[in-house]
């Protein structure tokens, strides 16, 4: 709740358990509900997951602009089945998540292992060039890698 997580059992502030994650080299996955990214400011919530080590966000729904801007920054945008959401699946987020068939951004479905238990999840990457955006690691590594083969 606000800007509390817990870690081991411990409550701390969201960016101290994410730089705890990450000197474990633990990848972060955010679940959320409906329109996640509503009322944010756009391109500057997009920065901060991966910047906290989040690689892939399982909503209910996206606001369109900020689930392109989480492609543009390498995040894998999921979303829950129709009728699925964190609480109908049981899922706490203290689950050990792993991902399977994302096929470099260019597949439609996944399948998300949360502990015991096991679901379908969409793809919402969205067009072609989200696909190479997001093959890239994001919209930057993808045009700095244009710039030095041209200059190649």
């Amino acid at each position: 709740v606000g800007g509390l997580t817990l870690f081991d059992g411990e409550p701390m502030p969201i960016y101290d358990a994410a730089m705890r994650y990450a000197e474990r080299g633990t990848p972060l996955v955010v679940l959320a509900g409906k329109e996640y990214g509503s009322g944010s400011s756009r391109d500057w919530a997009a920065k901060g997951p991966p910047l906290l080590g989040v690689r892939a966000v399982i909503a209910e729904s996206y606001e369109r602009i900020h689930r392109s801007n989480l492609v543009g920054m390498g995040v894998l945008p999921l979303q829950f089945a129709d009728g699925d959401s964190a609480e109908s699946l049981g899922l706490t987020g203290e689950e050990e998540f792993s991902i399977t068939g994302v096929e470099d951004g260019e597949a439609k479905e996944v399948t998300v292992r949360a502990d015991d238990k096991e679901f379908t999840a969409r793809v919402r990457i969205d067009t072609p060039k989200e696909v190479q955006y997001y093959q890239h690691g994001g919209i930057l590594p993808f045009v700095l890698r244009q710039l030095l083969e041209r200059a190649a």
